[in-house]
């Protein structure tokens, strides 16, 4: 279970985005979310090549 200052910032972080347009809010979250996609694509790349379907 995550602590109350986990769950405060998440509160927090929402009335931010609420509260601001997102052309200022993407400017703090956009460098984390672009380095999540960076440190995955190696792990992306080394997943078998398969068709999957998705409408199982």
């Amino acid at each position: 279970m995550r602590d109350r200052t986990h769950d405060e910032q998440v509160i927090r972080w929402a009335e931010f985005v609420k509260t601001h347009s997102r052309s200022i809010w993407i400017r703090e979250v956009g460098p984390l979310i672009d380095s999540q996609i960076i440190m995955q694509m190696p792990s992306m790349s080394a997943l078998p090549k398969q068709r999957v379907d998705l409408r199982k």
